[in-house]
């Protein structure tokens, strides 16, 4: 019941507080200086994220901290109280879009003390634009006869029969899809497993919250296809057993700056949820309104607000998978944000032979960092197509979720890994790692070799001798400690000393897995030893005291 009761308070935070249409309404990006008067505090996490998200954090020794804290509600109050209309909040980032009918009031908004910035990001009345933004090529063959149809070569390329075939297929992995749409997803065959097994956990349309879900967009439907599709001979995504969340982020009427931050908060829900992978096949530069458009010096790997959304998603422990683009036959021909981000997986295109699609955008990102990352089958993609029936498209649209999916399967097989060697593994893996370029990045990953890395490298075999997780470290004020046997009924004694052999301080407690040690802002600081007895076991650990 508890559990509920977190994951209920979770979507009800990211509820709109109003959604009325009578008068056209403005949207604006309101940056804030702090966040002070938040009653939340870095100790507690629990009040704010479900212990999904805790326990992420534990298992890859992620610090909670200040990022974490929602935005202060005495803000929010006053800038309701103003008149605006909450439509997002961004503890990540410390902003907040809101909508207004009488845009007059931005200046006074934008002097409030506790306010740093105001940017427009999406007129009242808006028109259809005239940009096709999801531009593949939906391709007529016909369908082959193997076990997991044509979508075999999809896993192959990639040596994802390494992962399969030892049963690693996403099972108990938690994926985040952000899209446009999931047109009848609650219907179409290809995915009766996952609505049979109760594995599409849970929707949020981030666009129009009184939206008919499954009335949206094909495109998101076709990106879920690639990784949760089964449709046994003739279609099997590289995931097929994970579970998903399905979030659309992206309005493809209109083309705003709006949607990076409709991206940001649906990535922060994925994160207060505890997921584990978000595959994102979007992509930002260009907009309605070009005075709202990124030059290619915005692409650096942390500038625009998409991107450093994603990056701060993989600092919270999640794998983060973006399609690199479909600009490379395109005046623009590089890649697009979010893609560009230095934590980022930017996927490019290739066919079932490894040939680049001449569609995938080009690297690098702005300032010389590789990119693409990696790349994947994304021209001639089998998946359920825009139709509803199987069939072939073509985008790095597709290429990501292929590969995402395959994320997810590694997930699975090195669960002590954390996302920065995961990402490490997979980059190692491809096939031209000691020679990257800007067309392929590293090239097409061999999971078979990234899993063999990960074995090797993880923190997995630490895990294994270890039965406790401390984090944060360094601390400042206080400790979280996580039992990584399950079930022990072992009282603990835990005990800190200063590196003359000194006791500073100590407690004990009964069994439990997650301990929170609080009150520890007056020890000594510098570098302490914590020793944790646990009947006739005991464990050492150094640990980095700091001021806040």
């Amino acid at each position: 019941m508890k559990t509920k009761l977190i994951v209920l308070w979770i979507f009800l935070l990211f509820e709109f507080i109003s959604f009325a249409q009578s008068t056209p309404k403005s949207y604006y990006w309101v940056q804030l200086k702090d966040k002070k008067g938040t009653p939340y505090q870095i100790s507690q996490p629990e009040v704010f994220l479900s212990q999904r998200a805790i326990n992420r954090r534990i298992r890859q020794h992620i610090a909670i901290d200040e990022t974490d804290l929602p935005i202060s509600p005495v803000y929010l109050d006053t800038l309701k109280k103003r008149g605006l209309e909450i439509f997002h909040t961004s503890k990540w980032l410390n902003g907040v879009t809101v909508r207004i009918a009488d845009t007059t009031q931005i200046r006074k908004i934008a002097a409030l003390p506790f306010v740093a910035s105001v940017q427009y990001t999406r007129p009242a009345n808006v028109l259809k634009s005239v940009k096709n933004k999801f531009n593949e090529d939906e391709l007529q063959t016909d369908i082959g006869p193997a076990t997991y149809g044509p979508s075999i070569s999809q896993l192959t390329q990639l040596n994802g029969q390494y992962l399969h075939g030892q049963g690693f297929r996403g099972k108990g992995i938690q994926i985040a899809v952000l899209d446009a749409g999931f047109w009848h997803v609650n219907q179409i065959e290809a995915f009766d497993s996952l609505r049979t097994n109760k594995r599409i956990l849970g929707t949020r349309d981030f666009v129009d919250p009184r939206s008919d879900f499954y009335q949206q967009h094909t495109h998101g439907m076709s990106v879920l296809s690639c990784m949760g599709g089964n449709v046994p001979g003739l279609l099997i995504g590289t995931a097929p057993d994970a579970s998903y969340y399905l979030f659309r982020s992206e309005d493809v009427i209109t083309e705003y700056l709006i949607e990076e931050d409709n991206w940001v908060a649906a990535a922060e829900l994925a994160d207060s949820l505890g997921l584990d992978v978000i595959n994102s096949s979007l992509g930002y530069y260009s907009f309605d309104d070009t005075k709202m458009s990124h030059p290619y010096s915005d692409l650096n790997g942390k500038t625009t607000r998409v991107t450093q959304g994603a990056n701060m998603a993989f600092r919270k422990g999640i794998l983060v998978f973006c399609s690199a683009g479909n600009e490379g036959t395109n005046l623009w021909k590089k890649i697009i944000a979010p893609s560009d981000g230095e934590n980022v997986i930017a996927v490019a295109a290739v066919d079932k032979n490894g040939f680049r699609a001449a569609f995938s955008s080009y690297g690098p990102a702005f300032g010389g960092a590789i990119k693409p990352n990696v790349a994947a089958v994304g021209w001639s993609t089998y998946l359920v197509t825009s139709s509803g029936n199987l069939g072939y498209s073509s985008g790095t649209s597709f290429s990501s979720p292929v590969l995402a999916g395959m994320g997810a399967c590694l997930l699975q097989a090195n669960p002590y890994a954390n996302v920065k060697q995961v990402k490490m593994a997979i980059e190692q893996s491809a096939h031209q790692y000691s020679k990257p370029d800007s067309l392929l990045g590293f090239g097409i990953p061999d999971f078979g070799k990234a899993d063999k890395y990960l074995k090797v490298n993880s923190a997995q075999n630490l895990a294994l001798k270890n039965s406790w997780l401390v984090l944060p470290n360094p601390f400042s004020d206080y400790l979280l400690l996580q039992n990584a046997t399950p079930n022990s009924a072992q009282p603990c004694l835990v005990s800190i000393y200063n590196l003359q052999g000194i006791l500073v301080w100590h407690t004990s407690f009964s069994a439990g897995n997650n301990i929170i040690l609080n009150n520890l802002a007056n020890l000594p600081e510098g570098i302490l030893i914590m020793r944790i007895r646990s009947g006739e076991k005991e464990e050492q650990f150094k640990l980095i005291k700091t001021v806040r």
